[in-house]
């Protein structure tokens, strides 16, 4: 059996007549009796006896009624199926980020791009960014998002996006110099300090550029991410040097808002994140969009807080750096 002949049993079996199982099938008369007659040849069986122009379905024609529509209804679940998954409405999701943004903004993120009851299923790890390069390294993930990685490595197992944006200075909203509109490195010198891992990219030049401006750099608690240092801030603690998102952050969370206060650095002191993807597991159309659309995201934040976002492609297949 064939689909076509499954298909024109099934609307001869539905049907008021012949003519009206050819209208539904879009198909003439003689080819729907032909496609009977094959389809009776090839079982051994009379399906239908004739009466005049009318078939007449044997009993045991019911029996393969009940088998064909399961069948028709299985083919059109699939092709449902297929066709969402082409549109980028269903799937499955496998992906990754570092503490700070996984903590709000990319889950919340992510949880818009799912479609009510469209079946998709999402995987979403919280990962340090050496993790979430291992994890694009070994084709394990859709995509992260995470810390770039150093300026001069390269990677043969994945591609990397690089966005760079302005870092900001956060502090108590009742310190002295939260009455700035900028603040310099000069402005910092002396002051406690919050700070990510001594070991950490950013951290190291921030430590050289207060070298490089003769500014004290006290230093009173460091972290593996910004949020929890922003928790020492809200408290009157410290100030710290803090990457954009997580401006964005306490931008969108109240009390932190009453608590912290953000200000432009006057010196470009650079945050680099990255977009890592693997290079030899291609990606599903859903997921696909959901990285375009976070990339998209992103830059629209950035540039909302004033962080003057670049994009550049690092990677063997990349093209040349991109201002946005």
């Amino acid at each position: 059996m064939n689909m076509s002949q499954i298909s024109a049993f099934h609307a001869v079996m539905t049907s008021a007549s012949l003519s009206e199982a050819a209208k539904k099938l879009g198909r003439t008369q003689p080819a729907v009796s032909a496609a009977i007659k094959t389809l009776e040849d090839q079982l051994g069986l009379k399906l239908f006896t004739r009466e005049g122009r009318k078939l007449v379905p044997v009993p045991e024609a019911q029996y393969l009624l009940t088998e064909t529509s399961a069948i028709l209804g299985q083919l059109t679940r699939v092709r449902r199926t297929m066709k969402s998954l082409a549109d980028g409405q269903t799937g499955s999701l496998n992906i990754a980020a570092m503490p700070g943004p996984a903590a709000m903004l990319f889950p919340r993120f992510i949880a818009s791009q799912i479609e009510p009851d469209a079946g998709t299923s999402v995987s979403i790890l919280a990962r340090s960014s050496v993790q979430i390069a291992e994890l694009a390294r070994a084709q394990s993930i859709d995509f992260g998002f995470a810390d770039a990685p150093e300026a001069d490595s390269t990677e043969d197992l994945y591609a990397a996006e690089i966005i760079s944006a302005r870092s900001f200075v956060a502090l108590p909203i009742h310190h002295p110099l939260a009455a700035r509109d900028c603040l310099s490195i000069a402005d910092l010198d002396g002051v406690p300090m919050g700070s990510l891992l001594s070991s950490h990219a950013h951290q190291q030049e921030v430590v050289a550029r207060f070298e490089a401006h003769d500014a004290r750099w006290s230093l009173m608690v460091e972290s593996q991410t910004f949020l929890q240092v922003v928790q020492f801030i809200s408290e009157g603690l410290c100030a710290a040097i803090v990457d954009p998102l997580t401006v964005a952050h306490v931008n969108a969370t109240s009390d932190l808002q009453a608590s912290v206060a953000i200000r432009p650095l006057s010196e470009t002191l650079l945050y680099r994140y990255a977009l890592f993807e693997p290079r030899y597991c291609p990606m599903s159309v859903l997921a696909l969009q959901v990285k375009s659309a976070w990339r998209e995201e992103v830059i629209r934040v950035l540039k909302q807080i004033g962080a003057q976002p670049v994009i550049e492609m690092r990677g063997q297949s990349m093209s040349a750096s991109m201002s946005l």
